[in-house]
C-alpha cells in the first residue's frame, strides 16, 4: 500500500479493511507491505513526505489492525538502513533481504538508500542491534537458515552498516 500522498487516514484504514476481509476470506497473502511516498522527481513532488513519526505509526496500526497477515514488510531501500531497523519495534516482521542496485525507481523517486545493497552479514546484524532474531526464508517464508547464533563476521564480511 502506497501511503503520504494525498489519502487520508481513512483512506489507508479503507484499504486495510477490504485486504484484511480478502485475506480472511481466501488466507492468500503471507504479507502486507506500506511503501513510504517520496517526493523527489514526480508530478507530485510539491507534496511533503510523511514524517518518521506518521511512518512508525503506520506500521503499529497495520501490525495490530492486519492481524490475519502472518508478516509485515518494511522495505529498507525505500525507508532507509536506520528506520527499517526501528520498524523492527513498531510490529515489523520482514525486512526487504539482500538486494542489489538493480531498482533505480527508488532512489530516483528520493529514498534514503541512493545505492541499496547490503551484504548478508550487514543485514543479520541490523537486526541483531535491535535484538531481533535474523532468519533467511525463501519466498514463502519456510526457513532456510536461522542467523541468531552466528556472529556477523564469521560471515566473511565486515558487518558495519554505516
Amino acid at each position: 500500500m502506497l501511503y503520504g500522498h494525498i489519502e487520508k487516514y481513512w483512506h489507508r484504514i479503507d484499504h486495510m479493511e477490504r485486504l484484511r476481509k480478502l485475506q480472511d476470506e481466501t488466507g492468500g497473502f503471507n504479507t502486507f507491505i506500506p511503501l513510504k511516498f517520496r517526493n523527489k522527481d514526480n508530478d507530485m513532488s510539491y507534496l511533503p513526505e510523511s514524517s518518521v513519526v506518521e511512518d512508525m505509526k503506520l506500521y503499529a496500526v497495520s501490525r495490530l489492525y492486519m492481524d490475519n497477515f502472518p508478516h509485515l514488510k518494511a522495505y529498507w531501500p525505500m525507508l532507509g538502513r536506520q528506520l527499517a531497523q526501528l520498524t523492527l519495534s513498531f510490529g515489523v516482521n520482514d525486512l526487504d533481504g539482500t538486494i542489489d542496485d538493480s531498482t533505480k525507481i527508488y532512489s530516483m523517486a528520493g529514498s534514503e538508500e541512493q545505492h541499496p545493497t547490503l551484504s548478508t552479514a550487514q543485514l543479520v546484524s541490523l537486526i541483531k542491534q535491535v535484538r531481533r532474531e535474523p532468519v533467511e526464508r525463501d519466498t514463502l517464508y519456510n526457513e532456510i537458515k536461522n542467523y541468531t547464533e552466528i556472529d556477523p563476521e564469521e560471515l566473511g564480511v565486515n558487518p558495519s552498516y554505516n
